[in-house]
This record gives structure tokens, C-alpha cells and sequence, in this order.
């Protein structure tokens, strides 16, 4: 990929915007460059040209919604941090941290709210197959900097074990974005994501902080079924 500026205008805009929504529609496996360029008739040539390759086209469509997304969380991290110094968070401000920015970086972006938030769970969803070094070491960054706020709200959780909780809470996540009109249909009523992500911060603070297994040579009985 030549760079990550992102044009205000301009063919390598319109070819970027083309891809954003069929990535978010369609994936980013089933996406390609003819597909792009048949969408706006543009020249296959123009993505070569504007973009270096597929896979810089794909970069930077990446990045234009995972760097500031990323920033702003930690942002917002760094941020409680700094109200309550020395002392570890609550594990809520934490999670809302992490989750939040979904809601605010929408609000700033040009594709329709319910694509962005596919494309965002699709992005997420292919972590570490595929995707740019560039993106991977970003993600590195911003997953090293939650672990250790969790670590210090949550410290009688070995690391390996929040670290799968951790990984639990983002599939979560990822369920949530890339399905999240199943949640307004079940619920009878459309929800906004604001709502959504309110119950999701409860859910993922329990599943974060419960569910240490059980040692199976201290319980006998019916009580290692049911713990009353």
C-alpha cells in the first residue's frame, strides 16, 4: 500500500467508498477488484493506479475506520485512567471504553449505520487472517493496553484465563455487529445500538468477571451440579 491517507474526493475516494460497502456487504474474500470497479465503471486499472493493489485497496479501507476507532478507545481508557489515579477501574468503564467508540465513530462516517457496523464486525472477525501487518500490530497495541487495565481491575484472574475471556467478550462483540438486527427482531422491536451495547456491557462484565472453574475433587453430590 503506497499510503493511508484517506482523499476527501476524487476517484481513489469513490473507488475506497465502493469497496467499503462491498466489503461490508459481501466480505472481504468474495470482493474483487472488478467487482469494485464495475460497481462506480471505473477502469480495473484505476485500483493498480490509486491503490497499488487489492490488497492496499483493502488496507486502507481498514484503516480508515480501525486507527481512529482504536485511538479513541484508548483514548477513552486513558482518559477514566487519569480521573481515578493509581487506583484500577471499574470493569464497566473498562468494557464501555472498549465498546463506546463504535457509536461515535459511526456518527462520523459516511456509510449507512447498519454497513458500518457489518463492516466493523467483519474486520473484527478476520483478525489475524489476512490482514495487514499494519492493522495487526495496531490491534496488538489496543488488545496489550485493555489487557492490562483488565488485569489490574481483575487481579485473582490468572492471565491465561482472562486473556480467553477477553477473546470471548470480542466474539461477542462480533456476533453483535454482524447480526445485530436479530436483536431488535427477537426483542419485537427495532433497538438502538446504544441500547444494545448497554446490555452487552452488563453481559461482558459478567462473563469477565465469573466462571473460574470449579474444583471438581471438593464438590460431591447433587451441590456439583447446582450451587444453591
Amino acid at each position: 500500500m503506497r499510503e493511508l491517507t484517506i482523499p476527501e474526493s476524487g476517484p481513489k475516494r469513490v473507488l475506497l467508498n465502493a469497496a467499503e460497502q462491498l466489503f461490508a456487504k459481501k466480505g472481504f474474500e468474495a470482493v474483487s477488484v472488478r467487482d469494485v470497479t464495475q460497481f462506480v465503471k471505473m477502469n480495473v486499472a484505476a485500483v493498480n493506479y490509486h491503490f497499488g493493489s487489492r490488497e492496499g485497496m483493502l488496507t486502507l479501507a481498514i484503516m480508515h475506520y480501525t486507527l481512529p476507532l482504536n485511538e479513541e478507545r484508548i483514548a477513552r481508557l486513558e482518559s477514566a485512567e487519569r480521573k481515578t489515579p493509581g487506583k484500577p477501574l471499574a470493569l464497566e468503564e473498562i468494557i464501555d471504553a472498549f465498546v463506546r467508540p463504535i457509536i461515535t465513530q459511526n456518527r462520523k462516517t459516511e456509510l449507512p449505520e447498519a454497513l458500518f457496523y457489518q463492516l466493523l464486525g467483519r474486520i473484527f472477525a478476520a483478525n489475524g487472517d489476512g490482514l495487514s501487518q499494519a492493522y495487526e500490530e495496531n490491534f496488538r497495541q489496543l488488545s496489550d493496553r485493555f489487557m492490562r487495565a483488565l488485569g489490574k481491575a481483575l487481579p485473582t484472574i490468572p492471565f491465561d484465563e482472562l486473556a480467553s475471556r477477553f477473546h470471548f467478550m470480542s466474539g461477542g462483540l462480533i456476533h453483535l455487529l454482524t447480526h445485530r438486527e436479530l436483536l431488535g427482531k427477537r426483542a419485537g422491536s427495532p433497538m438502538t445500538m446504544e441500547a444494545i451495547l448497554g446490555r452487552f456491557i452488563r453481559f461482558a462484565a459478567a462473563g469477565l468477571r465469573e466462571g473460574l472453574a470449579a474444583d471438581a475433587s471438593v464438590k460431591k453430590g447433587p451441590q456439583a451440579t447446582f450451587d444453591f
